[in-house]
């Protein structure tokens, strides 16, 4: 059998978007029908039904309102799908057969636009790359803000550094050549970036077609004024995703007015595990803002100042004038509290215009948007006037891109859209009185006729007696009158039965029936012309993008500058020194984000000094929990706070620039991928030691824990030699438990021991979280065990293993006790032997080289003759001599 003519017009269109769940609209509603359906009701979690196709079987069949469709759509985005939006393109009232209906736009997870299916405080980047035996270009675009960036990277480490690009902007798709399977993993990319990757074929990289959209789409006729004349790697990246965004959209792409082509080393480079590991965005394990440095740093009260604040966060800057520049704006916003208070609350009233002058661009803005366009204009001058009177290069720059004729824009659509518009534009309501003086008059035409249809319910009450007689409308009746069954032999014979409902009928009259006519046309022609003014006022508005958009950015630089000098005062900040030399010096330094989830008592503040020739390599010893990771994570974050443009918590800071911060902190990540955590491990060490330079800064916690003793130690030994070379000395802060390291001071120029301090009162332990000079003196490791809750069985068991250890025996199964296991004379190891029954072989060290084991307290009489009593057995005055005997042998 023959389908019929509507599902025979589906099939046609779902042919040319086989990779799409098709969204078919039919009357109110976008239905899905065969596979499609099928998909979408269990993923939309959504009814499955059939419809009539004229075959035999009822096709599946599932379908949303259309006014609630976006809803559904990012449900299924989010899982991976691309959706295809199909619209009816002509007017059924007009049409001649099946209504025309065309595919006006695709959605992909990196093309998304409309506002309820966007976090404003994300930017939502469609990343375009290209790969082959030269390197990688990269190109990327927040298609919602008008954002464009690309690069080209070249080199030994080309595919690290493209994931690394892709982890800082965290796109959400992710466009690459079918052929880079070649070359790279790209199934190991979509780990590392849990992004949605769509292969492309050949025809997007054709060199010609690509610089024919570049071209096209910046109306110009040479790649030399956009700065990408040398590099055509870039631009078979941008020009395929150009190609992309044509094809999806389906829309001019107006709003993309310029594109940044950048160099990879402007900025810090911060690779995946680093952005984790410091949780500069969210936390390492609930993925939250709260907790976080942005957390902490981020008072932005602009969408686009907080999509502003995580790109700084994550790509700080590398050249020290253009930080200083950042950081001398802060101070004057520092210094001029009232001025800082006024521009904060300017910057409340003004909505996001990025994403605002994107939906313009797009022909998708509503009457609201246009309202909200309005409010943020109106708020302009005040926040020019403030900025005027600051004295600084930075901010006066930024106040001259915030130009003065978007007033023109402020007063048109003021003039035009009522205060309280409609969410749609087709159904009228949008347009002022006044504003058109055609549109008045047809509004005045149909004015007599609403008047009588107004009227009409209180005269056919008094006319028919019927006193709940109601006059009502709706869009497939019209209007028609409504009486209640109980009132039905009350009707009069000049009403004409229009439905039949379970407690009601609905009739018509001749003379409603005309006034209806009437009063629809004119009401219909008064639809089309409000949207016909509105769609000419968001044309016109239309010239105003670029405008918009650089006033647009340089607010959202002014509400970061802001929220930096708000925190800083607020926190207590100081405004680092940034030069481009080799040291780090920080004064009591402390933990941004830690300090502020102290409820009771002080944070401990400490001092760095590291540099680049002879304090490069600080070995950090002491026990567990007692600061060295925090001692760590917030130099990286301090130098991270320095280089973004934010004052920095402590009391003096000079910091020489840091191209790199890399830290090698845990293996969680991998280990669902079937890796073992040594093997991780040495991955993430060997892509370090392979691409860290002089200006990097290295974070490593405990290298060599996950395999054996000695394989762990001669590896972390041989970490320390390799950082510490003389010609390129890399600066790090290593902390470890091989305490054997420490005697590496003195022997490599550079190492600087330094430990956690710890107090001991009767019997327990105190962490005072101070850094000192030297090394550690005892582990503690039993100590940390009964604090975190080890049972007591357990923590007996580990006492008598540690004596039998520290005497040099074996504990009964083989257990081989290590005392001083390597030692360092004239920068080789001595050798080291084991067999049973026999201690290791050992050299005479000095005390300062004596090896401290891992559990180091000695064996107690009072404690073991405790341990035999039995007190079931004792006289009282049996247990008093004995304690007596007991504080007697423990007071010697």
């Amino acid at each position: 059998m023959q389908l019929t003519p509507m599902m025979q017009q589906y099939m046609e269109i779902k042919q040319n978007h086989q990779d799409c769940i098709l969204f078919f609209r039919l009357g109110d509603f976008y239905e899905m029908f065969f596979e499609d359906a099928i998909t979408a009701s269990k993923e939309m979690e959504i009814t499955l039904t059939g419809k009539n196709c004229g075959q035999e079987e009822r096709a599946p069949m599932c379908g949303v309102p259309f006014h609630s469709a976006d809803t559904y759509i990012a449900k299924l985005v989010d899982k991976g799908y691309k959706v295809a939006i199909c619209e009816q393109v002509e007017d059924p009232a007009t049409a001649k057969g099946i209504v025309k209906r065309e595919v006006i736009q695709i959605i992909t997870p990196g093309t998304i636009v409309n506002q309820t299916m966007l976090n404003e405080k994300e930017n939502n980047y469609l990343a375009s790359v290209y790969i082959n035996e030269d390197g990688a270009g990269i190109s990327y675009c927040d298609i919602s803000t008008g954002e464009l960036y690309t690069t080209s990277i070249r080199g030994t480490n080309a595919e690290g550094a493209l994931l690394n690009e892709l982890v800082k902007i965290k796109a959400r798709e992710v466009i690459i050549n079918e052929s880079a399977e070649n070359l790279i993993s790209v199934e190991e990319m979509k780990k590392v970036t849990d992004a949605y990757f769509n292969s492309l074929n050949e025809s997007y990289h054709n060199i010609v077609t690509v610089k024919e959209a570049i071209l096209k789409q910046f109306h110009t006729k040479s790649l030399t004024g956009l700065g990408l004349e040398d590099s055509e790697i870039a631009c078979l990246s941008l020009g395929a995703l150009l190609s992309y965004l044509f094809e999806t959209r389906k829309h001019n792409l107006s709003h993309i007015t310029n594109v940044t082509v950048y160099d990879i080393g402007s900025h810090m480079s911060l690779d995946k595990a680093t952005i984790r590991n410091l949780e500069i965005t969210e936390t390492l394990y609930e993925k939250r803002v709260q907790g976080s440095l942005l957390g902490v740093l981020d008072k932005t009260h602009t969408a686009m100042g907080s999509r502003k604040m995580k790109q700084w966060l994550r790509e700080p800057l590398n050249c020290s004038s253009q930080i200083n520049e950042r950081l001398d704006a802060v101070e004057v916003l520092c210094d001029e509290i009232i001025i800082r208070n006024n521009i904060k609350e300017s910057l409340k009233r003004v909505y996001d215009l990025e994403r605002l002058a994107g939906r313009i661009a797009c022909g998708n803005a509503n009457g609201k948007d246009l309202i909200a366009l309005r409010n943020s204009l109106f708020m302009l001058p005040e926040l020019k006037a403030e900025l005027e009177s600051l004295d600084n290069g930075l901010l006066n720059g930024l106040n001259g891109e915030i130009s003065g004729s978007l007033m023109e824009v402020h007063d048109l659509i003021e003039d035009a859209i009522v205060e309280e518009p409609p969410f749609t534009v087709k159904e009228g309501g949008l347009i002022k009185p006044e504003f058109s003086q055609e549109l008045d008059d047809l509004r005045f035409s149909i004015k007599d006729g609403q008047t009588w249809i107004a009227e009409l319910e209180g005269k056919e009450r008094e006319r028919t007696g019927i006193k709940n007689l109601k006059v009502r409308f709706n869009k497939v009746f019209g209007y028609y009158i409504e009486v209640t069954k109980s009132n039905l032999d009350m009707v009069p014979e000049d009403y004409l039965r229009k439905q039949t409902l379970v407690n009601c009928e609905r009739f018509i009259t001749p003379e409603l029936k005309e006034m209806e006519s009437l009063v629809l046309n004119a009401e219909s022609k008064i639809n089309q012309m409000e949207y016909e003014i509105f769609a000419d006022i968001r044309i016109k508005i239309q010239e105003y993008i670029l405008i918009i958009q650089k006033a647009s950015s340089a607010i959202a630089v002014i509400d970061v500058l802001t929220s930096f000098a708000h925190e800083s005062v607020a926190l207590g900040y100081v405004k680092p020194e940034v030069n481009e030399g080799g040291s780090l010096v920080i004064a009591k330094g402390r933990h941004p984000v830690i300090e502020q989830m102290i409820k009771d008592g002080i944070f401990v503040s400490n001092d760095v000094y590291v540099n680049d020739s002879d304090s490069s390599m600080l070995l950090i010893t002491g026990p567990n929990m007692a600061g060295k990771s925090t001692y760590m994570r917030q130099t990286a974050l301090i130098v991270l706070m320095a280089q973004a443009g934010c004052f920095v918590p402590c009391e003096t800071a000079s910091i020489g620039i840091v191209d790199r911060i890399y830290t090698r902190i845990g293996a969680s990540d991998n280990l669902a991928q079937g890796q073992s955590t040594f093997f991780v491990e040495m991955s993430e060490l060997a892509y370090i030691l392979n691409t860290a330079t002089s200006k990097s800064l290295v974070i490593l916690d405990e290298i060599g824990r996950g395999t054996s003793t000695y394989d762990g130690l001669s590896i972390a030994w041989a970490v320390v030699e390799y950082l510490c070379n003389a010609n390129n000395k890399i600066r790090t802060l290593f902390a470890t438990h091989y305490h054997e390291l420490t005697s590496l001071e003195g022997s490599i120029p550079g190492v600087k021991n330094l430990n956690v301090d710890v107090a001991e009162e009767n019997g327990n332990i105190v962490f005072l979280h101070k850094i000192i000079s030297g090394s550690a003196s005892r582990s503690y490791g039993i100590h940390v065990a009964q604090i975190a809750g080890v049972p007591k069985t357990v923590l007996e068991a580990a006492q008598n293993k540690l004596t039998d250890l520290e005497s040099g025996k074996y504990d009964g199964e083989g257990m081989l006790a290590f005392g001083s296991n390597v030692i360092a004379e004239e920068g080789e190891h001595k050798e080291l032997t084991k067999g049973k029954g026999k201690k290791l072989k050992q050299s005479e060290p000095s005390q300062e080289e004596l090896q401290l084991s891992l559990f180091s307290f000695a064996p107690n009489p009072v404690i073991d003759r405790l341990k035999s009593l039995d007190l079931m057995k004792l006289a009282p005055w049996e247990a008093l001599k004995i304690l007596g005997e007991l504080q007697e042998a423990a007071n010697d």
